[in-house]
């Protein structure tokens, strides 16, 4: 059993800055490297780096103290240091052919033995890996930590087609057990499990989001349907996707449309309606450019109030408040009534539930996982397969047989089964086989 007792992280962004503070505050040896800088201080990218995680907010480190367990240094002068780590953690730019090369310099430093893993969060695994050495592709995974890291509980960890079984092992146990995160196992998928399915979710809830509107729905309304009542973060919808910024949605409408089995139906939601690109292409990206689709002003009084860019007109509006009654209270209520809140919110929850429901076992073994991932990532009050037992599966059953529609593989395996949930609620959770197996341990 390999053991993990220090940590080189490769990388002093956000990412790399969360891993290393979250390492040092269990006393964990950590070796902390960028680029050169130009000066006397050859190390001042990653010097800056350990300044900022004592001021950064949340706060990165549980005690300032605990900065005396990092040493810092530069890519050129120190990467040799990473023969004395048991686990190098790479964090640096998200471009394939930069960490190859990168990879190419670190593999023939490292000891036998050692740990290798990248904090990618979409790049597959095998595409980093192809030609690398042997001893490379048998020591080598993912390890994706959600940002902030030392908040978020979700740590995706994906193997390579030839990764030992023992570098898993280790780290789970070490990730889990000691720096007490949510391990999540998934497959070497394009977006794993977590940003596969959320991704969907915002991608095509942009567009079913456009259709609701031409139904009646206001830009408030959707959002305040997509939190509290169906058990998501209060941002909503769209103030989700405003926090996250239209760049970055982009970003990753390119790499699923670059990465995406072809018979996905993901693909079909991976550029923007027409509203929604005009915004990127003029920089109305969210709340890191002043405003997306909503923007908060200062009055001459001192009070603040919002706007609402609205979509449909393209021009901002003040704010209208939103709400629901109780038919549209819950994810129990919500999804049979023949109302345009209700058509919505099945077109967009049922529609993602059952896209999840046709990825066992392609992004994860177990519907387990693919739960864990949605409540420790995107802050889910239950995960896919809980959501649809909160509906009802068997209702969702029928009302997709008296559209048309085909049964997602998981509600099929459910149905030739003869079960009525996913979780009976013994203990036990439906495989993929049809039958019942242990929940592993409580988180």
């Amino acid at each position: 059993m390999r053991e993990i007792k220090s940590v080189a992280v490769l990388g002093t962004g956000t990412m790399g800055l969360g891993i290393a503070a979250l390492c040092a505050n269990k006393g964990i040896k950590v070796l902390f490297l960028d680029m050169p800088s130009e000066g006397d201080n050859r190390n001042a990218t990653a010097d800056a780096a350990v300044e900022r995680m004592k001021t950064i907010r949340p706060p990165a480190l549980d005690d300032l103290d605990n900065v005396k367990h990092i040493e810092t240094g530069n890519f050129e002068d120190d990467l040799a240091k990473v023969a004395d780590y048991d686990w190098i953690c790479e964090a640096i730019v998200e471009d394939l052919q930069v960490k190859r090369d990168f990879f190419a310099k670190v593999e023939p430093l490292r000891k036998d033995g050692s740990i290798i893993a990248t904090n990618t969060s979409g790049i597959p695994l095998k595409a980093i890996s192809e030609g690398m050495p042997e001893r490379f592709r048998k020591d080598v995974a993912v390890t994706h930590f959600f940002n902030p890291v030392t908040i978020m509980k979700l740590m995706e960890l994906v193997p390579g087609e030839d990764t030992d079984p023992e570098v898993i092992s280790a780290l789970a146990e070490f990730c889990g057990n000691y720096l007490n995160k949510g391990v999540v196992h998934a497959k070497d998928t394009v977006n794993f499990i977590g940003n596969r399915i959320g991704c969907f979710w915002m991608l095509s809830g942009l567009h079913k989001a456009a259709a609701a509107r031409k139904d009646g729905l206001s830009m408030e309304t959707i959002d305040a349907l997509m939190s509290a009542p169906v058990g998501l973060p209060n941002t909503g919808f769209y103030g989700l996707i405003d926090l996250i910024g239209l760049d970055i949605m982009d970003f990753v409408g390119k790499n699923l449309e670059a990465n995406l089995p072809a018979n996905d139906v993901g693909r079909e939601f991976t550029k923007f309606p027409a509203a929604e690109q005009a915004m990127l292409e003029r920089g109305q990206l969210g709340r890191k450019s002043g405003g997306g689709f909503y923007k908060m002003l200062k009055n001459e009084d001192g009070s603040r109030s919002k706007e609402t860019f609205d979509l449909d007109n393209e021009d901002w509006r003040p704010a209208a408040e939103a709400s629901h009654d109780e038919t549209h209270a819950t994810l129990e209520t919500m999804m049979f009534a023949d109302t345009p809140e209700s058509r919505f919110s099945w077109d967009l929850m049922v529609g993602t539930l059952c896209y999840a429901a046709d990825l066992v076992p392609e992004i994860s073994d177990d519907i387990v996982n693919i739960d864990n991932a949605m409540r420790w990532g995107f802050g889910w009050r239950k995960g896919p397969f809980q959501m649809l037992d909160a509906i009802g599966p068997q209702k969702v059953i029928e009302k997709l047989k008296g559209q048309g529609k085909a049964l997602p593989k998981m509600l099929e395996v459910l149905e030739s089964a003869g079960a009525d949930k996913f979780y009976p609620g013994n203990g036990t959770f439906l495989g993929l086989d049809g039958t019942f197996q242990a929940l592993p341990g409580e988180e």
